[in-house]
């Protein structure tokens, strides 16, 4: 969430920037945290004030009681009766307005970073870059949902049977694919420098809060609500959690762990046409990235997470293009994001398959990650994340790229894994 002191010191640029995400009511919303920090203060003084006063009598009693004074110093003893309740009054107070800022802060997305274009919809992005011819398939070629059902190596059907709809059943070599990639992406990222972990794909409330998909994403994620958790909708949450309430030292940056997760989402509403086979599942597989890093590098971070994203895609032979998201198609919690899109060239549209995202201190100060610079002052990290890469469009636009006379041909950097060259 956004600092109070960022609010207040950068007023118009925090204004403009939540503008440019067409945040409704964005300035009577930011005067009312003022408002909101500026009666916790007051009431912070007036505790404060009562608690000097109170422990001056105290010294006060105790003088008079010393002295032989006992009539003046019972005396003076209901004052110290009413500032106490005074004070728990005030406590009281004071925990309510806490409460009702943190709340409000945590209603108010990201500051965009100055290069984010405006927009309201994903028609705004901008294309940054564009590799790879589009392929020309052979006559009589197939959407991926076809030739699933032709080779069977996916069966929805199947999967509707044991869980529902979004919930596929991967078989023999549909199977080998999905574990051929997840390693292939795991491997990559090692010799990369990237540090593996096995996180837990369950988190608690407080891990939501911390990166940010709750409040704002609770409706789209899974609860077991009889223990207050929530399957995870990509590893970043588990992962960035690893470093809640920890204060790291300026040597520690860059930290770059990467992990294998299945992810789990809801995507209430988001059912159609646009959305068939592997385009959109409940349940999928992903690797991702994430960096935590020192302020002033996290960019440079961010285009070092984005290049070895497209080299990845590259060395799958499939065409891809980066576009940076505008301010009304941005993630709540980010600051700039790069997506990738490989082009699917049976459904003849590009399909997102990884974001990449700098959320600057905003994570990181819902989360209290912090870290101890050579002058020993504390300061909030900045984190980042990545998709490297989310498993299903992948497999969507490999299939329906790859298909020949004599079958679907797969990349040869996967050969290995595989142990075949043609589905």
């Amino acid at each position: 969430m956004l600092l109070v002191n960022t609010i207040r010191d950068h007023f118009e640029t925090v204004l403009e920037g939540l503008q440019k995400r067409n945040f409704p009511h964005a300035e009577a919303t930011l005067h009312q945290v003022l408002e909101l920090d500026k009666s916790r203060k007051e009431t912070q003084t007036q505790r404060d004030n009562l608690q000097a006063e109170a422990n001056a009598i105290s010294k006060e009693i105790g003088m008079l009681m010393r002295e032989g004074k006992k009539e003046e110093a019972e005396k003076i003893k209901s004052r110290t009766s009413e500032i106490k309740e005074q004070v728990k009054s005030l406590e009281e107070t004071y925990n309510n307005y806490e409460e009702d800022l943190k709340q409000l802060l945590y209603s108010i997305p990201n500051v965009p970073h100055s290069s984010v274009p405006s927009g309201k919809s994903a028609e705004d992005n901008e294309i940054v870059l564009e590799y790879g011819e589009i392929p020309k398939l052979p006559e009589g070629s197939l959407p991926h949902w076809d030739l699933i059902k032709q080779y069977d190596i996916i069966d929805f059907d199947l999967g509707v049977k044991i869980a529902g709809a979004g919930f596929p059943v991967y078989k023999g070599r549909g199977a080998r694919l999905q574990r051929a990639l997840i390693n292939f992406f795991l491997d990559e990222a090692l010799k990369a420098g990237y540090y593996e972990v096995q996180p837990p794909i369950l988190v608690n409330e407080e891990s939501g809060y911390g990166t940010g998909q709750l409040p704002d994403k609770e409706g789209q994620m899974y609860e077991a609500a009889a223990d207050s958790l929530y399957l995870i909708p990509t590893a970043e949450v588990p992962i960035t959690n690893m470093y809640r309430d920890v204060i790291l030292n300026e040597v520690d940056f860059p930290i770059k762990n990467v992990g294998h997760t299945p992810c789990f989402r809801r995507e209430a509403g988001s059912w159609g046409a646009h959305v068939r086979g592997l385009n959109r599942l409940h349940q999928f597989d992903k690797v991702e990235i994430v960096h935590v890093s020192h302020p002033d590098q996290s960019y440079e971070a961010l285009e070092e997470m984005s290049i070895y994203v497209q080299g990845l895609l590259k060395k799958l032979e499939l065409p891809y293009r980066v576009l940076r998201l505008c301010g009304g198609d941005m993630g709540f919690t980010s600051a700039l994001t790069y997506d990738m899109e490989v082009y699917s060239a049976a459904q003849e549209r590009w399909l997102e398959v990884s974001s990449v995202s700098n959320f600057e201190a905003y994570q990181a100060n819902r989360l209290k990650l912090r870290y101890r610079g050579e002058d020993k002052k504390i300061q909030l990290a900045h984190t980042l994340n990545g998709s490297a890469l989310a498993l299903p469009r992948i497999v969507a636009a490999i299939l329906e790229n790859n298909q020949t006379e004599e079958g679907i041909r797969m990349p040869k950097v996967l050969i290995p894994y595989l142990g075949f060259d043609l589905l």
